[in-house]
């Protein structure tokens, strides 16, 4: 199977000094997901960062579809922590975005938002700002900003952090939906556990800073829904967290 993202060696040094990330290596196959966990601070979004074009590694290389990351890429799409949305937009406005910038026409933006917006259960929120949803909803509109480019590859910093238990598991379902609906190749840095396990075929665990990879865990079990309710997905969690304490130094 081809080889979609790949770090090769990759280490980042600010210009402060801090040694973020020292030679990450590991690679994520086409239509594959991956997560990236680690301790606080361990140059998780860094990682993402780099493979988005958005920093440049101190040393090594970002590659995706065996070309060098040096600026971002239509066929990548980023969601971050924060959703990242205007407040002073619409939803709709929002979510056709990225459209726009692209030229696509009143008709074709119109076509794809509303189709987005519907399979997102936001129909009939088009004119509504941010700040009258809850986050849930702004997460979701986040979602659909990104999908609307048709990306082959999505990275998420923590995407579903600032949400409530029962919201985040519903997010954390879509997700695993859209992925398997979609075949596109999915990377998310996460700082929990379970939905590492839940949503990584393969969970790369970063170790305390400067991040280096601990260990790589295979996650075969991963795209049922009721994965999260087996004994096999709790010894999976209890696998990650050892690796995790024994990268913290």
């Amino acid at each position: 199977m081809r080889i979609m993202i790949e770090s090769k060696g990759i280490s980042k040094v600010y210009p402060d000094g801090t040694e973020a990330l020292r030679e990450v290596s590991f690679d994520v196959s086409e239509g594959k997901s991956c997560s990236i966990i680690g301790p606080s601070g361990c140059g998780k979004t860094t990682l993402l960062f780099i493979f988005s074009g958005i920093l440049k590694p101190t040393s090594g290389k970002a590659l995706i579809e065996g070309k060098e990351v040096v600026s971002p890429s239509k066929e990548v799409a980023l969601i971050l922590q924060d959703y990242g949305l205007f407040p002073w937009k619409t939803v709709y406005e929002n979510v056709s975005l990225g459209l726009e910038l692209r030229r696509y026409s009143k008709k074709e933006r119109k076509r794809t938002v509303s189709s987005l917006l519907e399979d997102l259960g936001l129909k009939g929120f088009e004119n509504h700002y941010p700040k009258q949803l809850s986050g849930g909803m702004q997460q979701r509109i986040g979602f659909a900003r990104a999908m609307a480019l048709n990306p082959r590859i999505l990275l998420m910093d923590e995407p579903l952090s600032s949400l409530d238990a029962l919201t985040r598991e519903t997010l954390q379902n879509f997700l695993l939906s859209l992925w398997k609906n979609n075949g596109m190749t999915m990377l998310l840095v996460t700082h929990n556990i379970e939905e590492a396990v839940f949503l990584g075929e393969k969970i790369v665990v970063l170790s305390s800073r400067p991040g280096s990879v601990a260990e790589i865990i295979e996650n075969h079990k991963v795209g049922d829904v009721n994965y999260r309710n087996t004994e096999g997905f709790l010894e999976k969690c209890r696998e990650v967290r050892r690796s995790i304490e024994d990268g913290v130094t």
